[in-house]
């Protein structure tokens, strides 16, 4: 990118942080306790996450949309707003926390948003468009797609100031051949770059819930802490099942119904995410016939698709106790390799000293789950953990997450309660290809280490082998350990797999749906967000869930237009 340009792209977004208020929504955004008991829409959007908010915001430019969120707003919560709350965030157990937790039957540890902003709520922050590839693959139309990450973009996009550690995995990158350097941009292109985030230069976050800046207040509302049980459908005779209402509880129990109201254009849109939407449709009857039964679950449409192909992009990574001050930093640059591995970089907002407290209050727990894995007395890494140096030295993180991928899964309900999780299996590394990807990525990150750039954060006699027995003794999963993990990269691989919330799949395109996102086998129904993809879209998915919101916005209310011509 050339200096012309980088001046651009900072007036740019300059010009853009200019919208990004505080949003309000005192005129419309409402606790679901205010609800009436019966209600009527031309459309209902389920789910106000990454690609719900963009989509109930340009679907009220032309009908009167009811957008349901079981979450509350995200500007009340410091461990949403500010970069420092991260982790905290994720940390959070409660019942009304932002982020809710579930472990697959892989054994790794995972979240799922509960708040409006969804993802982009309790995220790393990264954005970074689709490849043009990507794109066309998807069957976009690519002057749209653009147009719509940048709708997206001149809300809640920011250009992050590089500091001492991203920028130093940043030359280490370049040293380790993920080449050529592409300076700072959103397009996905192989070798290293700067990406944008949702954090501002003061480290407050800017979710998704800002594009309801967008929206016409007089005809949008937004309900909160609204629990979708279930679509309901009516069957006219000798036709598809149809779509055509809303049954949801309000925080204190109360039921509420919503209706579509009469018109051909007139849609229910499931945004609940790839957990939610895939879980949704089967609560509302829509799945797995035996299943559903086996349930209590009045069979509406046998598709035993919905569900299928859920899959999370395996991630490895290294906490590395840094010898110098680092900044508190989620993704800012990424590394886009030949190899089909991503890089990426964290730091400061883990204290060493909160791992040694883990371990040490864990200590029974950890010596049966990593056994003989213990960091090394002879290493230095176990001297810093247990030195005066614990209580004020910083983590730094690198990471590599595989494209795609590969493997794929599937999920089954839990319970009929549309709160509880259900039980999903990802089944990591199952295809041989991931880890062949993933040890390709392992080599990368081994070059970025041991660059001079990372090397003069490390301590003395740090080697990326201490490092990599200082993630095998730390209980980063519920998956077991084995021997050949501290010799066979590809073992490393398996025990160590973590996630970067990155899970997709259950109602993919030309499977659940059809190429314009509706339900095959039902009218009035569609699903917009991560759960239709195949694959995981760039290096991050959250800026193309939210173009995807605002893309098919536009195309059903251009649909709507002709059938109301």
């Amino acid at each position: 990118m050339t200096s012309a340009m980088l001046v651009s792209l900072g007036i740019f977004f300059l010009f853009a942080s200019s919208f990004a208020e505080q949003a309000p929504y005192t005129s419309f955004a409402k606790d679901a306790t205010s609800a009436p008991p019966l209600d009527y829409y031309d459309y209902i959007v389920i789910g106000g996450g990454t690609a719900g908010c963009a989509l109930a915001a340009t679907l009220s430019a032309s009908a009167k949309v009811l957008l349901l969120e079981r979450g509350g707003l995200p500007y009340d919560n410091p461990n949403v707003t500010q970069i420092t709350g991260f982790a905290k965030s994720l940390l959070d157990t409660s019942p009304t926390s932002a982020s809710q937790p579930f472990v697959s039957t892989d054994g790794v540890f995972n979240h799922r948003a509960r708040v409006l902003g969804g993802g982009s709520a309790i995220n790393a922050g990264f954005y970074t468009r689709a490849s043009a590839e990507y794109v066309r693959g998807a069957g976009w139309d690519p002057q749209l797609a653009r147009e719509s990450y940048e709708w997206a973009e001149r809300k809640v996009v920011h250009l992050p100031r590089v500091q001492q550690w991203q920028a130093a995995v940043r030359d280490g990158l370049l040293d380790a051949g993920v080449a050529p350097y592409n300076g700072a941009t959103f397009e996905h292109l192989i070798g290293t770059k700067v990406g944008g985030s949702i954090f501002d230069e003061d480290g407050v976050r800017h979710t998704t819930a800002d594009l309801l800046e967008y929206a016409d207040p007089t005809k949008i509302t937004v309900y909160l802490h609204a629990t979708v049980h279930r679509i309901l459908f009516s069957t006219p005779p000798g036709r598809k099942p149809k779509a055509n209402g809303v049954f949801f509880k309000d925080s204190n129990g109360y039921n509420h119904r919503v209706y579509l109201k009469r018109g051909v254009a007139n849609e229910i849109i499931l945004s609940a995410g790839a957990l939610g939407s895939p879980q949704l449709l089967m609560l509302s009857g829509i799945g797995p016939g035996p299943e559903l039964r086996a349930r209590g679950i009045n069979v509406v449409l046998e598709q035993p698709l919905v569900g299928q192909g859920m899959s999370d992009n395996p991630t490895n990574m290294l906490l590395i106790p840094s010898s110098r001050p680092v900044e508190i930093s989620l993704v800012q640059v990424v590394g886009i390799s030949d190899v089909g591995s991503y890089i990426e970089a964290a730091s400061g907002f883990i204290e060493l000293s909160s791992i040694y407290d883990f371990i040490r209050d864990n200590l029974d727990v950890t010596n049966k789950t990593v056994e003989p894995f213990m960091i090394p007395s002879n290493q230095t890494i176990q001297q810093i953990l247990q030195g005066s140096k614990a209580e004020n030295t910083r983590l730094a993180v690198v990471l590599q997450k595989i494209m795609g991928p590969f493997s794929t899964g599937y999920m089954e309900l839990e319970s009929k309660d549309p709160d509880s999780n259900p039980r999903v299996t990802f089944n990591y590394f199952k295809d041989e290809r991931d880890v062949t990807r993933c040890v390709g990525g392992m080599d990368i990150l081994r070059k970025v280490v041991r660059s001079r750039a990372v090397s003069e954060f490390l301590f003395p006699f740090t080697s990326f082998e201490s490092l990599q027995r200082f993630m095998l003794s730390l209980p980063i999963n519920l998956r077991g350990k084995h021997v050949s993990s501290a010799y066979s990269m590809e073992q490393y691989c398996r025990d160590t797999v973590m996630t970067l919330w990155h899970y997709h799949g259950g109602c993919q395109v030309g499977r659940v749906v059809d190429s314009d996102y509706r339900v095959v086998g039902v009218d009035s129904l569609r699903v917009v967000d991560g759960s239709t993809f195949y694959y995981s879209p760039g290096t991050n998915p959250q800026a193309t869930v939210m173009m995807l919101g605002r893309y098919m916005g536009q195309i059903i209310l251009q649909d709507r237009n002709n059938k109301t011509i």
